[in-house]
């Protein structure tokens, strides 16, 4: 019997600047290394860089498309589901997975956090939205040890 895989959250804009890209490679990196696979919305900029992070360290990844085409999804994504939904599917992002990292983002994050505390599912923002309840991270490191504590309370 395959044992499941845990899934953390990793949201943020696919127009990413170059340090939410780095920022959001090493959540993913780390958040492998910890035991955890990626589950995000499988387009690019902080989507691809999270799966990218979490694969070259040996992660899982997931991707949940908007649209409905496989060809849509990231290279990196071992895991491709189009759901049709458009944006509604941000609110099976974060539910997919135990927690989320909000890495930078726009309004489409900002929906995503919503979702998530609304499901009881604790948040970290790194260099993302300031949300009442959602502690920010001053670093990736940072951004999983939170989290991960989150969880463990």
């Amino acid at each position: 019997m395959v044992e499941a895989q845990q899934l953390i959250s990793v949201i943020g804009a696919g127009a990413a600047d170059e340090q939410q890209k780095r920022d959001a490679f090493r959540v993913g990196e780390l958040l492998a290394k910890a035991g955890w696979g990626v589950v995000c919305g499988g387009l690019a900029g902080v989507m691809t860089e999270a799966c990218r992070g979490c694969a070259s360290a040996g992660g899982f990844t997931v991707g949940l498309l908007p649209g409905n085409e496989h060809d849509a999804a990231n290279q990196w994504c071992k895991v491709v589901l189009p759901t049709g939904l458009g944006q509604a599917r941000n609110a099976l992002v974060v539910l997919a997975g135990r927690g989320a990292i909000a890495v930078g983002g726009e309004g489409g994050t900002l929906s995503e956090i919503g979702h998530a505390l609304k499901a009881e599912r604790p948040v970290v923002s790194l260099g993302s939205w300031q949300v009442e309840g959602v502690p920010q991270a001053e670093s990736p490191e940072q951004a999983v040890e939170m989290l991960l504590r989150l969880l463990k309370a």
